[in-house]
């Protein structure tokens, strides 16, 4: 399986969840995005580091990088490794063990942002929970369709029936375009159900 490596674009407050907030993670070689939704504490946790503050005292992720500095290792790498129901799941790898040691998303990425340490998704995750934001594409698109429909003689045609399917994704585009990355995750979702009945 391919490891994508990752960096953080950004955390959101959550407008539909009391409390909650939007960690948005973006691959480094291309445009796919994925939302991870965690708690207010995770996300301050992460923050913090990212803006250089230093609490008076150590914080959880401060404590275990110093535990893991005592023992003499490394943060080497973080792992999103898996989506199962719904919930992410993620590996830490130490320098000079082998073994790799199942964390949240939100505390693997606070331990990362310490560290300075290289995030990485599997392919197959950002494949089934990423997005491309509107305009967006992995690949260059061709203007070729948009050309035709401008230069086209024919008469209008009378607007097609839209499926429950076909709304769905025209409100996560919507959601994505308005970066309510929350909105789109549970949209997405909803999506892979109708798609799998």
């Amino acid at each position: 399986m391919e490891k994508i490596p990752v960096e953080i674009l950004g955390l959101t407050a959550s407008s539909a969840s009391n409390g909650a907030y939007a960690l948005i993670l973006k691959e480094m070689h291309g445009n796919r995005r994925l939302p991870i939704i965690i708690g207010a504490w995770e996300a301050q946790c992460i923050a913090i580091e990212l803006e250089g503050i230093r609490p008076p005292r150590p914080m959880t992720h401060d404590l275990i990088k110093t535990i893991i500095d005592t023992l003499g290792s490394t943060l080497v790498e973080v792992n999103i490794s898996e989506l199962r129901d719904g919930t992410f799941y993620a590996k830490l790898v130490l320098e000079g063990y082998d073994v790799e040691i199942d964390c949240r998303p939100s505390d693997a990425i606070a331990l990362a942002v310490r560290y300075g340490a290289q995030m990485y998704i599997q392919d197959s995750i950002l494949n089934d929970a990423g997005f491309l934001p509107e305009g967006e594409s992995d690949e260059e698109e061709s203007d070729l369709p948009r050309q035709q429909q401008i230069q086209s003689d024919e008469p209008p045609q009378p607007p097609k029936k839209v499926s429950p399917l076909e709304m769905l994704q025209h409100k996560l585009e919507e959601a994505i375009s308005q970066e309510d990355y929350e909105r789109a995750a549970q949209l997405r979702d909803e999506l892979k159900r109708m798609e799998h009945n």
